[in-house]
């Protein structure tokens, strides 16, 4: 018998500088025969961290304590704790398409701006976009999202 973990949290920010967060554990016993298969192993992952971010989307959308909470967009892209803003290996960070994602840079200077500016990041990213963090957005987003933010301070 295969015995297979899977785990994802989510915390998103809420407006007023607060958060709130969820984390999910998956565990299932699987047939010993996917050890063999490396395919049908990691479609069958694929599948329960798919399942994982879907259930914290749904619990950040609909959550007992969550009264008129804005709609989630559906999860796409590396688990928050996947998304390593650090990359200490240098390399780009790469959607699950391929494309490149936003650097570190690219991130900061995101954060940086809307704060100077009282500029709520969460809802002009969900508004612009359909992400929550800057940390999901494509390289060529963050680029327009630091020039739409730069456009909204001058006006």
């Amino acid at each position: 018998m295969l015995k297979l973990n899977v785990g994802a949290s989510r915390k998103v920010t809420d407006n007023n500088y607060g958060s709130r967060g969820a984390s999910i554990n998956l565990e299932l016993e699987l047939d010993t025969s996917l050890a063999g298969d490396p395919d049908r192993l990691r479609d069958r992952i694929r599948q329960l961290f798919g399942l994982a971010r879907t259930s914290l989307t749904e619990e950040l959308r609909h959550g007992p304590d969550v009264v008129d909470s804005p709609a989630l967009p559906s999860p796409s892209g590396p688990t928050p704790e996947a998304a390593d803003t650090t990359n200490p290996s240098r390399e780009p960070r790469r959607s699950d398409s391929g494309q490149r994602r936003a650097t570190p840079s690219q991130i900061k200077a995101l954060h940086a701006i809307a704060r100077q500016h009282g500029i709520d990041l969460t809802d002009f990213l969900r508004d612009r976009f359909q992400v929550f963090r800057a940390d999901d957005l494509l390289l060529r987003q963050a680029s327009r999202a630091i020039d739409d933010l730069r456009a909204l301070r001058a006006a």
